[in-house]
């Protein structure tokens, strides 16, 4: 029988799905398993379930063998997969499109909100049962409607921003590697624009592309700089796509407005100086984090494993 592991605890269903062809280990520790231990665990495996935090690359194929036919990543992105060397060998790569979509552009809303009309500050200060009272200039914030949304990647996950921004009044703009099809432009009408366009242009700039060589940092000093100093930057997509030192400066000295960030650079870690600031939103990685979604993308990664030892297609195959 066929052997899958599976990195961390899953939901009992995603278990359940591949309990049906194969014999299943669960990792059931607190904690990501250290490359020593990602790469004792998988060996002998025909699947493996990973997730974003475990590197998958030529050394981790090396200690799972020769056998291997899948390994699903829990997840959209799939930077920690060195997919060129996984599919290199004939191993299938498949991620969780989809399933995550509502639940993603919910949280990057949200967090835009709290950031705007200062909730999080706001809630501190009760908290600290620090003593308030109703007048017309306390804790002022910035609405939305009429500002401009700016989107980098118009994917499943930015179209999805765009119409809950849509329903606030923004008016949207768009970059990206290509332009979206004429009929999503329509529907939201949106602009296209080119990424230093867009810099310059948008009140919030809400970030939905992978991380890439290319992306790394695109949100940089300079970026920053060609920014309108009352600007939101929103990110939701990989921590690495913005430089988290020159957005906790720029956000210090007034150079840009306010931050909202459910994804982090180096993480768990946070850069101390976003942690000080009054005009960042930050939330621990929780894009996806609702009982239902989360459970989707398990349940996904396992019919994509179990697809593949029945020697069927994946569902949603990742190519190189």
């Amino acid at each position: 029988m066929s052997k899958v592991v599976v990195t961390r605890t899953v939901p009992e269903s995603a278990v359940a799905v591949l309990r049906e062809v194969a014999e299943v280990q669960v990792c059931d520790q607190d904690r990501p398993l250290t490359p020593d231990e990602l790469r004792a665990t998988v060996g002998g495996a025909d699947g493996v379930v990973a997730m974003l935090h475990d590197r998958i690359d030529a050394e981790f194929l090396d200690a799972a063998g020769p056998q291997l036919k899948v390994v699903a990543n829990v997840a959209v992105g799939y930077d920690n997969v060195d997919v060129p060397a996984v599919t290199g060998r004939g191993v299938t790569v498949t991620n969780t499109p989809g399933v995550l979509t509502d639940a993603t552009a919910d949280l990057a809303f949200g967090l835009l909100l709290s950031v705007t009309r200062r909730l999080g500050e706001a809630e501190r200060l009760l908290r600290s049962r620090t003593p308030w009272n109703f007048h017309l200039g306390f804790m002022l914030g910035t609405g939305l409607q009429g500002k401009t949304l700016g989107i980098v990647g118009l994917g499943g996950i930015g179209q999805a921003v765009a119409r809950r921004a849509r329903a606030f009044g923004m008016h949207i703009a768009y970059t990206g590697r290509r332009r979206a099809p004429q009929e999503i432009e329509a529907e939201l009408d949106a602009r296209y624009l080119s990424h230093d366009e867009l810099l310059r242009t948008a009140d919030v700039l809400s970030l939905h592309c992978p991380l890439t060589e290319s992306t790394r940092h695109l949100i940089d000093d300079a970026a920053l700089d060609a920014m309108k100093s009352t600007a939101i930057v929103v990110n939701t997509s990989r921590g690495p796509i913005v430089d988290e030192k020159a957005l906790a400066a720029a956000l210090k000295e007034g150079r840009i407005g306010g931050a909202a960030l459910d994804v982090f650079e180096n993480e768990p870690d946070v850069d101390p100086g976003l942690l000080e600031l009054d005009n960042v939103a930050i939330a621990p990685h929780l894009g996806s984090a609702t009982t239902e979604t989360r459970t989707a993308m398990a349940e996904l990664a396992a019919r994509n494993v179990a697809a593949v030892l029945t020697g069927q297609q994946a569902l949603t195959p990742v190519t190189a």
